[in-house]
């Protein structure tokens, strides 16, 4: 089961770190994306530090890009979403 982790606050990274050694234990594929400052030898992503009010804006461009590469992968249509219609009112 690949799990994608996001870790950017010192104060809350000992307890990511702890629950990603969990799933890693029952066999999960991690992936985990950090600033600078918090990156491990293992990590995969690590992003410039910024502006703790900004490290959301630059968290979410590795995440949205998984998903688009993986929606690539598994040849589903990016820009037709499944059950888009059942979240976005047309009018």
């Amino acid at each position: 089961t690949p799990v994608i982790a996001i870790t950017s606050d010192e104060k809350v990274n000992p307890n990511t770190r702890s629950n990603l050694k969990e799933v890693q234990a029952r066999g999960a594929q991690t992936i985990i994306i950090t600033t600078e400052s918090l990156k491990e030898s293992d990590d995969e992503i690590a992003l410039e530090n910024v502006h703790p009010l900004l490290t959301p804006l630059i968290m979410v461009v590795p995440t949205q890009l998984i998903a688009y590469y993986a929606a690539l992968e598994r040849s589903l249509d990016i820009d037709k979403p499944r059950n888009l219609a059942k979240s976005v009112t047309v009018e």
